[in-house]
């Protein structure tokens, strides 16, 4: 992958942030629950953090990331979810669509690694995925507990 290319994809991963960010943000706008609230917003400043460490690569492409390695639960790909933020949804609803969106990184992340012949870039691409299974999984945790108090 030549530098141009990274770049762009750099470009693309930090307006993503962005847009995680202000998505986190009408979130927390819109529910009431003092919980859920403070769980958005504390998305939202990790989306911040995140665009912050991609502008870096984006100055310093040998600075060195290494983010927790989670397991993957797979949650997200057992539920069906309206793209639409809305004021009508449930807080189950919220957290499903908020890691379907993780889900969506994670994977363009790891598809970018996978297609990648460089290996210092691939291993920052594999960092993002794993920044993103991170947040899939907490997102996950969340609507497990929400969206089946059963298991409580």
């Amino acid at each position: 992958m030549d530098k141009s290319a990274y770049q762009q994809i750099l470009d693309a991963a930090i307006q993503g942030e962005i847009e995680a960010n202000r998505f986190y943000q009408q979130v927390a706008e819109k529910v009431a629950d003092r919980f859920l609230k403070e769980m958005f917003l504390e998305f939202a400043r990790e989306e911040q953090k995140h665009r912050q460490i991609l502008e870096g690569f984006r100055e310093r492409s040998d600075m060195a990331i290494h983010f927790a390695q989670v397991p993957d639960y797979h949650v997200s790909e057992t539920v069906e979810v309206s793209e639409t933020l809305s004021m009508e949804m449930k807080p189950a609803d919220a957290i499903a669509l908020a890691m379907k969106k993780e889900e969506r990184a994670m994977r363009h992340y790891t598809q970018l690694a996978e297609a990648c012949d460089d290996e210092a870039q691939q291993k920052v691409f594999l960092e993002l995925a794993a920044m993103e299974r991170g947040h899939k999984a907490r997102m996950e945790n969340a609507f497990v507990d929400i969206g089946y108090p059963e298991v409580w």
